[in-house]
């Protein structure tokens, strides 16, 4: 499989993260486009580039460098690459507290092993915390209660929320442009200060054993809008669409490098029934990081930009661009909150002492293996 496209750029590349075992040179990469944010900002092409991105594979590279509101993305995600840590010092005890799926809510803590990633049963290697962007920025009227480790912190995770949503809107801008779509349509259905999924996400995947390497986060798509992953150590594996796969083969789960100044953006379910599948939201997963990389804690960076609560998934009107509906064909009225809980908690259903036969008919039930 062909690696990833690059934009041109005349700065020099950083070959690697500092203190980080390197990517293997000899494991293929999935061939994601890499685009730059301060060209986007002024060139045509560079967003028809984005565009294109956004249909083909629905992932894509965002070199932040050279931009102010880039490198200030960048700087704050190392402050929550160096936090991630001292919160999973706490310990599982701790965090478990801030469990809140029992209130039927994804806020707060998840442990591992508490969601199945595969057909054979098979739990998690992964636990994360989901910091709601309702409850730092003062929108909510009953926030769920989270570590005091948070709220010592919370001006500049204020700041990260803020800076990667402002970088989700100039997406969003250039994607309603190409749609055709009416003025400011796409951004005002993601209005920062409405109620909203939107979340911050600290992942921590610890060192698997060489004997037995299993997914860690089984194969989904995102549910939300627009995605921003930071990641130092390999893990994520997109599976490329049969139109970016060599004639005569299968397609094949292949890994996301991490690239130093640049964020990873997908696109989520939502871009697609916005657009009557014309965006994709492509699958993927996480599984043990390779080579010596996997003899790492594996830490995790996401913002997950969500509609608002009350905003509609279905088909935006007012585009010449997007598909029209088939005849006769009906669109689900779902409402964000109610389609983002539904995803979330869909698969974390595990309880204590299930067997391996009821896990799998969890893993069948939730739709995860069509």
């Amino acid at each position: 499989m062909a690696t990833e496209t690059t934009t041109q750029t005349n700065r020099l590349e950083t070959l690697a993260f500092p203190n980080i075992p390197p990517f293997p040179s000899d494991t293929p990469t999935a061939p994601l486009h890499r685009l730059s944010l301060s060209t986007l900002r002024s060139d045509p092409a560079e967003s028809a580039r984005l565009f294109q991105s956004s249909q083909d594979l629905g992932f894509f590279y965002l070199d932040l460098r050279g931009d102010v509101e880039g490198e200030k993305l960048l700087k704050e995600a190392d402050r929550l690459f160096e936090l991630a840590p001292e919160f999973y010092e706490l310990g599982r005890d701790e965090l478990s507290k801030f469990d809140y799926k029992s209130r039927g809510s994804y806020v707060g803590y998840k442990r591992s092993g508490t969601s199945i990633v595969d057909e054979k049963g098979n739990l998690d290697r992964n636990e994360f915390y989901n910091i709601p962007k309702d409850d730092f920025l003062g929108i909510s009227e009953m926030p769920f209660e989270h570590p005091q480790l948070l709220y010592k912190n919370e001006d500049f995770i204020k700041s990260y929320m803020e800076s990667a949503h402002s970088i989700v809107k100039l997406i969003l801008s250039h994607l309603n442009t190409h749609l055709h779509l009416p003025p400011n349509t796409l951004q005002n259905l993601h209005d920062l200060r409405a109620h909203s999924g939107d979340q911050v996400r600290l992942i921590k995947s610890p060192p698997q054993p060489e004997s037995d390497l299993r997914t860690a986060l089984g194969k989904h798509t995102d549910f939300g809008s627009i995605t921003i992953l930071f990641n130092r150590l390999g893990g994520l594996q997109i599976l490329p669409p049969p139109s970016l796969t060599p004639a005569g083969q299968e397609p094949q789960w292949t890994y996301v490098k991490p690239l130093p100044g640049h964020c990873i953006v997908n696109l989520g379910d939502a871009m697609v029934k916005f657009t009557n599948g014309l965006l994709r939201s492509n699958i993927h997963r996480v599984v043990a990081p390779p080579g010596i990389q996997g003899r790492e804690t594996r830490y995790s960076v996401v913002y997950f930009a969500r509609p608002g609560d009350r905003v509609v998934l279905k088909r935006l009107e007012g585009s010449d661009v997007i598909p029209e509906l088939k005849e006769g064909e009906k669109e689900e009225e779902v409402s964000s909150k109610d389609w983002i809980l539904l995803q979330a908690l869909k698969l974390r259903g595990v309880k204590d002492g299930m067997s391996d036969e009821e896990k799998k008919k969890l893993w069948e039930e939730s739709g995860k293996g069509k």
